[in-house]
């Protein structure tokens, strides 16, 4: 409909619809993703925001329809990585999701429709570069994929089982809430359209913590838990405290947040936060951070492949997890389900190998 797709746009948009039109279905909530070199950077579906996530997310003044929503958090999620990203959105884009959209760093969004007003504020943006493609939500796709990598034509089935509650019946240990519930379904889809291997942290109605692409799984869990501790302590009260000149750009002020919440500040962030802030600031102590963290529960985990040993348990834990979905099937099995009882967490073996390639 516009722009000038370049291949990886169609590999992030092509993906990213299957993702969030999967997640509409099965959570029955309009859903979003952010994607970025063939994986999500975040995705989620419209639950309310907190008062705190309104202000970290920067949107205290704007209108939110259940499409923008779901994408303010998507993006949320991870909003270094999603600075120009591919979009997704399972409604029909309207004025307030385009106006969200004018206002961040995007290089496109694939959607089932589009408004008139909304469609013209996005062929706007970026001079009329804006990628915006129009999905068919009935389009089915061929049983069979087809690639050809150094001149070979490589050819496997779609994976196309859809994900539904169904997949959640095997609890091995623990209880679900309904919660649980729709946050493992939001983290088996988004996984499900990963760079395997993966694993991915959801809480909330929304992945706070991918990571992709590891060769090691239990990597993957830390690597996803750094990002999932990033995105709890952008609501701590010093970090919501942060107030900047009224000329910092949003990027930019995403940028210092996340610097200021890592902490040990090169001589460069040091100088770029004192002047993007309009009064002297004070860094997190090692403690703060340690406390925060401590109330960070509720957290649901879910792995595209079977979890073969009990670190990532343990990872997991020191990251709030109370939930977890993998396929099962370890030869050390065992050692994981003592883990998870131990750690008072629910598991769940959903029998899904998910890889996606």
């Amino acid at each position: 409909m516009n722009g000038t797709p370049s291949f990886i746009n169609f590999l992030d948009a092509l993906n990213a619809w299957q993702l969030v039109r999967e997640a509409r279905v099965a959570t029955g909530l309009a859903a979003a993703t952010s994607f970025k070199h063939v994986s999500p950077a975040g995705a989620a579906v419209a639950e309310p925001l907190t008062p705190e996530l309104v202000k970290a997310y920067q949107v205290e003044s704007k209108e939110l329809t259940p499409g923008a929503v779901a994408y303010v958090r998507a993006r949320g999620a991870d909003p270094k990585c999603s600075f120009g990203d591919f979009v997704a959105i399972s409604e029909v884009v309207d004025v307030p999701t385009a106006e969200f959209l004018k206002g961040v760093v995007s290089d496109g969004i694939i959607a089932p429709g589009f408004n008139a007003r909304a469609l013209e504020i996005l062929k706007s943006k970026r001079q009329g570069s804006f990628i915006v493609m129009e999905a068919d939500p009935a389009f089915i796709s061929p049983a069979r994929e087809r690639r050809e990598l150094f001149g070979m034509e490589l050819v496997q089935d779609r994976n196309n089982h859809q994900v539904t509650k169904a997949d959640l019946a095997d609890i091995v240990c623990g209880t679900l809430t309904p919660e649980s519930v729709r946050d493992l379904l939001l983290g088996l889809i988004a996984i499900k359209y990963t760079q395997s291997n993966s694993v991915g942290y959801v809480f909330g109605g929304q992945m706070i913590g991918i990571g992709a692409g590891q060769q090691s799984r239990v990597d993957c869990t830390k690597f996803a838990g750094v990002k999932a501790d990033v995105w709890w302590l952008h609501t701590h009260p010093k970090v919501l405290g942060l107030r900047f000149k009224v000329n910092v750009k949003r990027q930019d002020r995403i940028n210092a947040r996340i610097s200021y919440i890592q902490g040990d500040l090169s001589p460069h962030e040091e100088r770029s936060l004192r002047e993007a802030l309009d009064s002297p600031y004070d860094l997190l102590r090692d403690d703060e951070r340690r406390d925060w963290l401590k109330r960070m529960s509720g957290v649901s985990l879910v792995s595209d492949g079977f979890i073969p040993f009990r670190d990532n348990i343990e990872q997991a834990h020191k990251h709030g997890v109370s939930y977890v979905a993998e396929p099962g099937g370890s030869v050390r099995e065992t050692d994981v389900v003592d883990a998870c009882r131990g750690y008072g967490m629910a598991l769940v073996h959903t029998h899904l190998r998910l890889f996606h390639h």
